[in-house]
């Protein structure tokens, strides 16, 4: 009971700090929205020359920026917070943040939660497979590339990607989420989705299966020189049961923990990927709202994305304690 309640108290303080990180940082950024949005405004208009200060004050008070002085909005932030409101976006005014989220949050979800998990089936096979053949080709190839392609940028690889799948051979769209012109529960529809997710998933799973893959075969390499797995060979057990039912067992502990940190860093390169792609998903919407100064929109995302990785992190290591009783006794 103390090592949970520890974790959960840990999840708590991280993330009241996030919360707090998330207000300050983009406030910290230089440039006001309500100019951006004027600017944007006359540009459409054909004016030029200074902003008008009475355009740009009404414009303040239409999108209800916060005023005061940075406490008196860091209160008023908490109390939005606990109340679920997370006011009107700037760039998409009148429609309020949530709204504007849950438009963008499943398409992330669905490239970075099918990525993720396909991922740690590979990584985790691959892993596991090196270090039960540990030392021959295939460890040698496998422990190389991995080591190789694990320092490539996603950002580099999905300019090859698009390049090869999209522009010279054609096989996928380029960009966007869909075409079809009915979107709903159909399989035309279904199928357009799933094209144009292809070549996303296939720039982020290039890289993502790297740390389970060095993880598991690192850990199950060590699992492989313990006694137990010794005493099962001089017993004359199926080399089958030994590897699947012992020692990967036991290495797949530790890529427990991985999974939930290894979130977090796919839903950052995810930012970069959706950008190049055009994929409607957060990372596209959070680069418009920092180049629109959104400040309600942007602490939205953020708050999103480190919640989500706070809350996968609290459940592995809760499940990690479950697992292993090993965990709790140290506690």
């Amino acid at each position: 009971m103390r090592y949970f309640a520890g974790k959960i108290g840990y999840f708590l303080l991280t993330a009241w700090a996030a919360i707090t990180l998330n207000f300050l940082i983009p406030r910290l950024q230089p440039g006001d929205p309500a100019e951006v949005i004027v600017r944007k405004l006359n540009s459409a208009a054909g004016a030029t020359g200074a902003l008008d200060p009475v355009q740009v004050q009404a414009i303040r008070a239409m999108i209800g920026e916060p005023g005061g002085n940075l406490w008196t909005q860091y209160l008023d932030y908490l109390g939005s917070l606990f109340r679920g409101q997370f006011g009107l976006s700037f760039a998409y005014y009148p429609f309020p943040v949530t709204q504007v989220i849950s438009q963008a949050v499943w398409w992330t979800v669905g490239l970075i939660g099918v990525t993720q998990i396909l991922s740690f089936v590979l990584g985790t096979v691959l892993g596991a497979w090196a270090a039960w053949r540990r030392n021959s080709r295939f460890d040698s190839i496998i422990s190389i590339g991995s080591t190789f392609v694990g320092n490539l940028q996603s950002f580099w690889i999905g300019l090859l990607v698009l390049y090869f799948f999209a522009y010279t051979l054609g096989w996928f769209p380029a960009s966007g989420g869909y075409e079809y012109t009915n979107p709903g529960w159909n399989w035309s529809f279904a199928a357009d989705v799933l094209s144009h997710a292809a070549l996303p998933a296939l720039t982020l799973m290039i890289t993502a299966p790297i740390g389970f893959i060095l993880g598991m075969r690192n850990t199950m390499v060590q699992v492989l020189g313990e006694d137990f797995i010794r005493l099962g060979q001089a017993q004359g057990l199926p080399e089958r049961k030994i590897a699947l039912g012992y020692a990967a067992r036991n290495a797949m502990l530790p890529s427990v923990t991985n999974f939930a940190l290894s979130l977090g860093a796919l839903l950052g390169g995810s930012v970069l990927v959706e950008q190049l792609f055009d994929y409607p998903g957060m990372g596209r919407l959070l680069a418009e709202a920092t180049a629109n100064r959104d400040f309600p929109l942007m602490q939205g995302i953020l708050l999103f994305i480190i919640l989500a990785v706070l809350v996968a992190n609290l459940v592995a290591d809760l499940l990690y304690g479950v697992l292993d009783p090993r965990a709790r006794k140290e506690r």
